[in-house]
């Protein structure tokens, strides 16, 4: 019997909702509008997710943390997402830059960075890509070298999302070119601290303004072996792993975008007259509507149905990662979009918060994999046959 019902939540998850949805409500959507607007750190949403214990809420309770399952991560992520993708990129990144840890380190790495990231002494990012290296991931250039008890980076990350504000970075490292993918590849922790790190400008993006997009530089970064995630030449399996788990959080966000999206279209709907009564009646903007919802509410199962694979590790989780992040993405464009049209010229202005939805989803096709990888990705467990029946 499945742990997470398919069809309806327990009531402890309910509660979540509620919980954060009052955190969100309160504390994030009223600032969304000036942290994109002025492209800074959501500083007012990190605060409010750390005193509300949902900053990481995926760290187990032995190292301090909530210890929230992976439904439970997804239902933080999506309610913060809905008033503000940027602020909701805190919980989410916090989970994918620690998660290697949380799979592969050490006791002593676990207790040491998962306990500092559950204290709130620090955020958690991921260094996975590179200038050169994206969708071929296994492109990096980035070197480690060993030096007595010591390893030594050297090389550059891009489009690490909240570099410069987190102070502990994941980063993958080649420490044996000839074996590339398979065993070529390593994981470290590099603290912010550390000497030889710095970082590049924020990137001027499209959307998720308050969320800062920096290269990573790695200028002969000294660090403890100790700080290596599991053995040498497993960091690329570990990568992989963390993304089949990570993916759902990006469905996650997508729905989140998408039912904010649709929340306020459908007020305003109700609200707008014209030909002398609410545009709410005409029976084409209800199609346009319902076409919304009922996006928004299949985007949703399937997140929830693969953030249960995800927690309890199934076999398909890669297909049900993939696939629910790749569908709700998709609806998350679609529908806020069209959430745009609904509200006519005024969804095009900065007035209203539609338009900046619109841009803020588009990223959810994009990062953690495209979603032309993803179309990969599920093509090849499909044809591997890994894949099982809801």
């Amino acid at each position: 019997m499945s742990e997470f019902p398919l069809y309806a939540l327990s009531e402890e998850h309910q509660a979540i909702r509620e919980a954060v949805r009052a955190v969100a409500d309160a504390k994030i959507a009223p600032h969304a509008a000036e942290v994109d607007e002025e492209a800074r750190y959501p500083h007012e949403a990190a605060a409010a997710l750390l005193a509300s214990d949902f900053h990481a809420p995926h760290v187990p309770e032995q190292y301090g943390g909530a210890g929230a399952d992976a439904l439970a991560t997804v239902l933080v992520i999506e309610e913060v997402a809905r008033a503000c993708v940027s602020s909701s990129l805190i919980p989410a990144v916090n989970k994918l830059g620690s998660l290697p840890v949380q799979i592969a380190g050490s006791e002593e790495l676990k207790q040491t960075y998962l306990g500092a990231l559950a204290r709130g002494e620090g955020g958690f990012s991921y260094c996975l890509s590179e200038p050169d290296a994206g969708s071929d991931a296994g492109g990096m250039k980035t070197r480690a070298v060993r030096d007595g008890d010591e390893w030594v980076l050297d090389g550059v990350k891009r489009w690490i999302t909240n570099a410069g504000e987190s102070e502990f970075y994941t980063v993958m490292a080649v420490t044996d070119p000839e074996k590339k993918t398979r065993g070529g590849i390593s994981a470290f922790v590099v603290e912010k601290s550390d000497e030889g790190v710095s970082f590049g400008a924020p990137e001027k993006k499209l959307g998720i303004k308050g969320s800062p997009t920096r290269e990573v530089y790695l200028d002969k970064v000294r660090i403890p072996a100790s700080r290596m995630i599991g053995e040498e030449g497993t960091g690329f399996a570990t990568a992989m792993k963390t993304l089949d788990h990570t993916r759902v959080t990006i469905a996650a966000q997508a729905v989140g975008v998408a039912q904010g999206a649709l929340d306020y279209a459908l007020d305003y709907a109700k609200e707008r007259q014209q030909f002398g009564r609410s545009i709410a009646d005409f029976q084409g903007l209800q199609f346009m509507l319902a076409d919304m919802g009922m996006k928004v509410e299949a985007a949703r199962q399937m997140t929830y149905a693969a953030a249960g694979r995800s927690e309890r590790g199934d076999d398909d989780l890669t297909f049900f990662g993939a696939a629910a992040k790749c569908f709700a993405s998709d609806v998350a464009m679609e529908v806020t979009v069209n959430a745009v049209q609904v509200l006519g010229g005024y969804g095009f202005t900065r007035d209203y918060p539609v338009e900046r939805m619109m841009r803020d989803a588009k990223i959810t096709q994009i990062y953690e994999g495209t979603n032309q990888v993803q179309r990969i990705v599920m093509a090849r467990q499909l044809l591997a046959g890994v894949q099982s029946e809801l």
